[in-house]
């Protein structure tokens, strides 16, 4: 099972420290981690095409004789991480495959107190009905889950159905206002990039800037096992 936690982490760390700031990552590099991650993207490919764009622009930091613009956001990156990516693909043709990963680092009582926390939270959210009901039978599945989890990988795979699920129940019942009012945020952040991504990352990334927004606004937490290391 892929290590999420380090996935995230990773990322974050090496982006901060080629910018040579601990800036906090914002919504929108968050949403475009996820994106890769979802993707199937490797953590080395990510990695390297981070290093990529940063070196390309330290070179022309390096030849300019005007001050150059200093990078903002993780999207700066995202068409020399797609590009490392293809060039990951090409190079395992005809490779053995990698051996798993065996170490997950999730304990199981540990894996049991953060679904019944997120069960707990969900019972508690104050949300209008037809979504409360949903979120009534979400929270009694994660305990149905906290007492027989199954792999890693398993658990995974249920969680993200049960994410999807809840997004689809904040939907129901999310102002068009605020809505609106995200999604251009999200046009706003992205526009910079549009020249540099394809329409179906843009688009993806966009979803996972609201679905951020949504449960962010209703108080209610991520299911994935990753968000379990931030508790």
């Amino acid at each position: 099972m892929r290590n999420y936690f380090n996935y995230f982490t990773e990322i974050e760390e090496r982006f901060q420290r080629r910018r040579g700031t601990a800036t906090l990552l914002s919504t929108l590099d968050w949403a475009l981690i996820e994106a890769w991650r979802e993707a199937g993207v490797p953590l080395d490919s990510v990695l390297r095409g981070i290093d990529d764009a940063f070196d390309k622009h330290d070179e022309r930091a390096a030849k300019s004789t005007r001050r150059v613009r200093k990078v903002n956001g993780l999207a700066w990156a995202a068409q020399a991480v797609m590009e490392a990516a293809e060039r990951g693909r090409d190079a395992a043709v005809g490779l053995a495959p990698a051996e798993p990963d065996r170490e997950s680092g999730f304990e199981a009582d540990q894996v049991a107190a953060y679904l019944t926390r997120n069960a707990e939270a969900l019972a508690a959210a104050n949300i209008p009905a037809p979504a409360d009901l949903l979120l009534a039978q979400i929270s009694a599945r994660l305990r149905e889950l906290a007492a027989a989890p199954g792999t890693n990988e398993e658990l995974e795979t249920n969680l993200t159905v049960l994410e999807e699920k809840l997004i689809a129940a904040l939907q129901l019942t999310a102002a068009e206002a605020s809505m609106v009012a995200w999604r251009e945020q999200a046009t706003r952040e992205l526009a910079p990039y549009r020249g540099k991504m394809q329409a179906a990352q843009l688009k993806q990334i966009t979803q996972q800037f609201l679905n951020k927004r949504m449960l962010q606004q209703s108080g209610l937490p991520r299911l994935s096992l990753f968000y379990m290391e931030h508790l």
